[in-house]
C-alpha cells in the first residue's frame, strides 16, 4: 500500500451540448455553507464543491466558530448590496482562502486514479443519521404521541392552539418574557362557558410556561387574568406541579431537519415553545447544508406540544416521542451514518470500484477537515497560536484587522474603521450584528480598555475561545500525520504510539508485528501526552519551537488555555460501506428517499438506465470527531477547500 502525494485535479472539460443546456441550472446551484461546528465531541461534516453564489458570501464570516448565543434572524436580514454573486469575482476573492496543503492535508492512502464529482449540488444529497451510544441509528418513522396512564392537565387539546388571538399571544409573550411593565394580562371570555374558560386557562399555562391564571368578574364580564407566578425564575423552570410523577421528566424525540444547523434548529424550537434553549440537550451538532436526523431531549415539554410544531415549522419534523428520566449528553453518540450522492462523476466503473474498495478495506487519513480552520485570509489556527504565545496584541489584531477575501460588507466597514481609528466604539457603530466574534471583542475592549485585552477577549463565549487553540492543535496534528505517513508509510513501526485502554504506550521492536496502521495513534500537543520515539517525536518539538512554543510547557497562565492534549487514530476505516452508480437526467430530482419521503408515502425516484449524467451513491458510518469530507476526499482524490473548489467550478462554468 503506497502513499500518494496530493495533486490538484482539474475539472476542465469541453462543454458539450448537454453542458450548455444545463448551464442555467448549474449557475443557480448554491455553493456550500460551512459547518458551524468544530468541536471534538460532535461529528463534523463539510462540503466539497458547489456552484458559487451569494449564499456563501453571506455565510463565510472571518471565523467559522459558532456563537453560544444564536444570532437568530439578524444575520439573515442583513445583506450587503455591494457583494457580487458572480462566480468569477467570488473565485477571485477566494484566492486568499486556505487550501488543504496550507493546513497539512497532503497525503492519500489509496493508489487509484482520482476523478471528479460534485458533492451537495443539492443539500438533500447529503443525509446524516445519528448513531446513539447503544448503536441504534436514529430514524424518523413515527409521528404518534405516547399516551399517559394518568390524565395530564398539561397536555393541550387541539383547541388550545387556536383559542387565543394573535394579539393575546403577543401580549402574553411580552408578559412572560418581562418585556414590559405590565404585571398581568386580561383576556375577555367571549361566549362564556366553563368549558371555554378551562380551554383558555389551559392554553395560557401550556403555551406560556411560568404564567398562572385566575378568573375575575369585571363589569359583568368574565376575564381570564394571566400573571407571573414566580417572577423571572419561572421562565427558566417550566411548572413542575402539573407534570405527572409517573412520567419521565424529559421528552426525547427525533429531529429531522433540512438545511439548518442544530443550534439554529433548537433556537427556532425554543422560540415557538416560548422557553429557553438551555432546556434542550443533544449528543452532537449536525451540519447545516444537509438533511440530518438526530435525537433531542427537552425538559418538561409534552410530546403533544412538540408534535403540534409539525404543523407550523418549515424544514423540520419531530417524531418518535418517548419520556425518559435523563437528558442527553454531548459526545454520548457512537457516530453518524452518512448517505451521500456525488453527482456528475467522471470516473470509470473500474476507478470507482477501486476507490470504494480501498475506502472499505484500508480507510482514509483521519485529518481534521477544512472547516476546522476558517475560510478567509486569517486562519483560526493563527489566532490559536497567538493565544498560546500569550501575544494578546496579535490576537486582537488578527481578529479585527482588515483582510482580503469574501466577507459581509458591514464587517469590511467595521475592520476599516478599526484600522483607521483603533476606537472600539466607532468600529462597533459600523457593526449592526453585535453577536459575532468581532462585535464581542469590541464590546470587551470598550468595557475593559485597550490595556486589558485578556479580559476583553474573555467576553467571547468560552467554547468559541477554545475553538481557536483547538484549531492550532489540529493544524499541528495534520502536519505531523502527513510527515509520519511520508516517513514510514502505512505500517506500524517501532516508536509509534498505540492505546491500551485510555493509556498511550510505545510500540516496541519485538511487538511491532502485532500491530497494523489501524492501531497507531498520534497526539494532539499538550502537557498530558507522550510523543512518538522516532523522528516524528522530534518533528513535533521542531514545529512548536518554530512557533515560539515549548512542547514541554503547554500549561498557560490562564487555565482555560492550558492544553492537556489527546490521542487520535491516524487511519479510520468506515463501517457499513456500500455504493451504487446511477444514471440521471435532471439534477433537480432526488436520487434516494428520505425518512420523511417514506412517512409521506412518496415513491422511489424513477431513474433512466442511460441518463446524461452519472452519480455515485455511497453510504458509510464514522465514529465521532471524524470528518466525512476527508473520506470523500480519499475517494475523489480532490482538494476539498472552498478556495480550490470555487476556482475549479469557475473554470468549468466558463
Amino acid at each position: 500500500m503506497e502513499t500518494v502525494e496530493m495533486n490538484s485535479v482539474s475539472l476542465k472539460r469541453p462543454r458539450s451540448e448537454d453542458d450548455v443546456a444545463n448551464a442555467d441550472e448549474i449557475k443557480r446551484q448554491k455553493i456550500s455553507e460551512k459547518s458551524k461546528t468544530g468541536n471534538d465531541s460532535g461529528q463534523s461534516v463539510e462540503t466539497v464543491t458547489e456552484q458559487p453564489d451569494k449564499s456563501l458570501l453571506e455565510d463565510t464570516k472571518n471565523e467559522i466558530i459558532p456563537n453560544e448565543e444564536s444570532e437568530e434572524q439578524e444575520d439573515e436580514e442583513l445583506e450587503d448590496s455591494d457583494e457580487d454573486g458572480d462566480p468569477e469575482s467570488f473565485a477571485d476573492m477566494m484566492k486568499h482562502g486556505l487550501t488543504e496543503s496550507d493546513v497539512g492535508i497532503t497525503k492519500f492512502v489509496s493508489s487509484h486514479k482520482g476523478f471528479s464529482g460534485i458533492l451537495k449540488e443539492r443539500y438533500s444529497d447529503f443525509v446524516v443519521h445519528e448513531i446513539g451510544k447503544d448503536g441504534r441509528v436514529s430514524h424518523l418513522d413515527d409521528f404518534s404521541v405516547p399516551v399517559d396512564d394518568e390524565v395530564n392537565f398539561e397536555d393541550p387539546s387541539e383547541e388550545t392552539f387556536t383559542v387565543l388571538s394573535d394579539e393575546d399571544k403577543q401580549r402574553l409573550e411580552e408578559l412572560q418574557l418581562l418585556k414590559n411593565k405590565e404585571t398581568s394580562v386580561a383576556i375577555e371570555v367571549i361566549e362564556d362557558t366553563k368549558e371555554k374558560r378551562t380551554v383558555i386557562h389551559q392554553a395560557v399555562k401550556s403555551l406560556f410556561p411560568g404564567l398562572e391564571t385566575k378568573t375575575e368578574d369585571r363589569d359583568g364580564k368574565k376575564y381570564i387574568i394571566a400573571y407571573h407566578a414566580a417572577g423571572k425564575k419561572a421562565l427558566a423552570n417550566p411548572r413542575k406541579h402539573s407534570w405527572p410523577k409517573s412520567r419521565g421528566s424529559y421528552c426525547h424525540f427525533v429531529l429531522y431537519k433540512e438545511n439548518k444547523d442544530t443550534m439554529d434548529a433548537i433556537n427556532v424550537l425554543s422560540k415557538f415553545l416560548r422557553v429557553k434553549p438551555n432546556i434542550f440537550s443533544y449528543m452532537g451538532t449536525k451540519d447545516k447544508r444537509a438533511i440530518t436526523v438526530q435525537e433531542i431531549a427537552v425538559l418538561r415539554i409534552t410530546a403533544q406540544r412538540l408534535a403540534h410544531l409539525n404543523k407550523c415549522l418549515m424544514n423540520f419534523k419531530l417524531g418518535n416521542f418517548s419520556y425518559k428520566n435523563h437528558p442527553l449528553k454531548l459526545g454520548e453518540l457512537q457516530g453518524n451514518h452518512f448517505t451521500v450522492v456525488l453527482r456528475n462523476i467522471t470516473g470509470t466503473d473500474d476507478q470507482i470500484e477501486q476507490a470504494m474498495h480501498s475506502l472499505r478495506e484500508i480507510g482514509f487519513i483521519n485529518y481534521y477537515g477544512m472547516q476546522r480552520f476558517g475560510t478567509t485570509a486569517v486562519p483560526t489556527y493563527q489566532i490559536g497560536r497567538a493565544i498560546l504565545q500569550n501575544n494578546w496584541n496579535e490576537v486582537m489584531d488578527l481578529i479585527l484587522k482588515p483582510r482580503p477575501g469574501a466577507e459581509k460588507g458591514y464587517l469590511v466597514k467595521c475592520r476599516e474603521e478599526w484600522a483607521k481609528t483603533k476606537d472600539p466604539a466607532a468600529a462597533l457603530k459600523k457593526l449592526p450584528v453585535k453577536r459575532c466574534v468581532e462585535g464581542q471583542l469590541l464590546r470587551g475592549l470598550l468595557k475593559y480598555g485597550m490595556k486589558n485585552i485578556i479580559s476583553a477577549f474573555g467576553i467571547i463565549p468560552r467554547n468559541n475561545r477554545l475553538m481557536y487553540i483547538h484549531s492550532y492543535q489540529s493544524y499541528v496534528w495534520n502536519n505531523m500525520v502527513s510527515k509520519r505517513i511520508e516517513e514510514y508509510g502505512l505500517r506500524a513501526v517501532p516508536g509509534d504510539l498505540t492505546l491500551k485502554g485510555a493509556t498511550a504506550v510505545h510500540i516496541e521492536e519485538e511487538d511491532v508485528d502485532n500491530y497494523t496502521i489501524h492501531d497507531v495513534v498520534m497526539p494532539l500537543p499538550g502537557f498530558d501526552v507522550i510523543y512518538p520515539k522516532h523522528k516524528i517525536g522530534e518533528a513535533y518539538k521542531e514545529m512548536l519551537v518554530a512557533d515560539n512554543l515549548d512542547i514541554n510547557n503547554m500549561r498557560h497562565k490562564i487555565r482555560d488555555y492550558s492544553l492537556s492534549g489527546a490521542y487520535r487514530k491516524i487511519i479510520i476505516r468506515p463501517q457499513n460501506v456500500s455504493w451504487e452508480v446511477v444514471a440521471y437526467d435532471d439534477p433537480r430530482i432526488p436520487l434516494f428517499t428520505t425518512d420523511l419521503d417514506k412517512l409521506e408515502g412518496k415513491p422511489l425516484p424513477v431513474l433512466p438506465t442511460d441518463g446524461k449524467f452519472r452519480a455515485l451513491k455511497m453510504e458509510f458510518s464514522l465514529p465521532p470527531s471524524t470528518y466525512a469530507t476527508m473520506a470523500i476526499r480519499e475517494v475523489l482524490k480532490m482538494d476539498t477547500s472552498i478556495k480550490n473548489q470555487t476556482q475549479l467550478n469557475t473554470t468549468w462554468l466558463r
